[in-house]
């Protein structure tokens, strides 16, 4: 299977595998590269390229970075980033803190509820990842209260659900500006996921980020049927950016396999051509 997997987590943040385990899936299916997204920090690059190391493996450095728009999370994909870029970093750190402060309210939300989780439980399940809706929901599973992680966010954890707790964010206009000044390439993720009903991000943003210094979209994403897989192609087509494919990997917690939407090596060609001065 040529190609990139240009969208992976790990149990840096809420994925349930290792920087090793995803390189030695990656190197299992033949991929020609595997980019390390983790939300809100680079703590998984280093182990992932030393995986990699002499495998011919290709480790595209990166993050997923975690934006909002009117209560509604926008993310965006960055790679080739100067991974100590300060302001970058920093904003970084501030998002991580800002996601224990938030699960504090969101298990006082679920109290109320009648769901006894207890953020003692919920940081042993985060583990030394930063804590993210995931840890909570499976918390929410270990207590009996629901049967999987996504009936957890279905009920209560969704945008507008009942333990939602909005969270400090940055505007996606502004997240991709910071990887920009970094000297990375910006990537929308999964547009079609955002809002109620995940009715998707709307186009006037998509051209304001693109204005920004947006480079692609996530067009082909597991969770895109085919209409939002044309509605977003088009879109990219329109607004000169590159079509990117990922499978948003995070291990047990999602029915997804790595590898299941690759990039060509081509396409990862014309995207690292973005890399200011590259």
């Amino acid at each position: 299977m040529p190609g990139f997997d240009m969208h992976t987590h790990t149990v840096f943040s809420d994925g349930t595998t290792t920087p090793e385990d995803n390189v030695a899936a990656a190197l299992a299916l033949g991929l020609a590269g595997l980019a390390v997204t983790d939300h809100d920090t680079t703590a998984a690059i280093s182990r992932a390229r030393a995986a990699a190391a002499g495998t011919g493996l290709e480790i595209v450095p990166g993050t997923e970075f975690s934006a909002e728009l009117d209560e509604t999370s926008v993310h965006v994909l960055g790679y080739w980033f100067d991974l100590g870029d300060e302001p970058l970093q920093a904003e970084m750190d501030r998002l991580r803190n800002e996601r224990e402060r938030r699960a504090d309210e969101i298990v006082v939300k679920f109290n109320e509820l009648a769901v006894p989780i207890t953020m003692q439980r919920v940081l042993e399940i985060a583990g030394a990842a930063p804590i993210g809706r995931p840890h909570i929901a499976k918390a929410v599973v270990e207590v009996g209260a629901a049967a999987t992680v996504q009936e957890v966010f279905d009920t209560w954890l969704a945008d507008d659900g009942p333990a939602y707790v909005p969270k400090y964010a940055v505007h996606p206009v502004v997240a991709v500006e910071l990887l920009v000044a970094a000297g990375g390439v910006a990537v929308l993720a999964h547009p079609a996921l955002y809002g109620r009903a995940d009715q998707g991000i709307d186009d006037d943003v998509v051209e304001a980020m693109a204005a920004a210094g947006l480079v692609g979209i996530e067009v082909d994403h597991p969770a895109h049927d085919e209409s939002a897989r044309e509605r977003y192609g088009r879109l990219a087509t329109r607004l000169g950016l590159v079509a990117v494919a990922g499978s948003d990997f995070h291990g047990e917690s999602k029915d997804v396999s790595l590898g299941d939407a690759v990039t060509a090596g081509d396409v990862v060609d014309v995207l690292r051509a973005s890399v200011r001065g590259g």
